[in-house]
């Protein structure tokens, strides 16, 4: 084999190995754009699964943040006797009670958002606390102290609730 049949064989391999390349590279190309769209569809088929799931979970929340809202809830949950602290503790129980039956809402949220849900219910129970070390002895007048330190200023489940529904806005963003 001379010198010419080895530029001849050269030149016959370069268009077919350049060919080769680009083909290999179309191909690759080809095949990493329809797995980005497969994972886009599978995406959005499970965006249209979950969504409604996660908007129920919101509603769960909203629903529960309204409940320990002090006012509903002092409205809602009368003394059952004559002690204050019974009261104080019934209306605790009521809030803990209602957090627990939600508790598995919080896998369809942020953890910011459930973290500020938690917030709102303690900041709550600490209110009912606070109230309750005061040297009233009846619970309608722990009624009357609790609503009184939240006309002050914004109830912690409206703060919570705000947030709720800015999340939710942005789903549909």
């Amino acid at each position: 084999m001379s010198g010419d049949d080895i530029l001849q064989l050269f030149a016959y391999l370069l268009p077919a190995v350049v060919t080769g390349a680009i083909a290999f590279y179309f191909f690759r190309l080809h095949t990493r754009n329809e797995d980005g769209r497969r994972r886009f569809l599978l995406h959005k088929d499970s965006q249209k699964d979950t969504l409604p799931v996660r908007l129920q979970a919101y509603e769960r929340m909203a629903l529960f943040l309204e409940r320990i809202s002090i006012n509903s809830l002092v409205v809602r949950v009368a003394p059952k006797g004559k002690s204050k602290s019974d009261y104080e503790n019934l209306l605790i129980s009521q809030i803990e009670t209602e957090f627990e039956h939600n508790l598995s809402q919080q896998i369809y949220m942020s953890d910011e958002c459930w973290n500020i849900i938690k917030a709102a219910k303690n900041a709550t129970i600490q209110i009912i606390r606070s109230a309750g070390m005061s040297a009233t002895d009846s619970p309608d007048k722990l009624r009357e102290d609790i609503l009184n330190q939240t006309m002050e200023k914004q109830s912690p489940s409206n703060t919570a609730l705000a947030f709720v529904k800015r999340e939710v806005s942005d789903l549909w963003n």
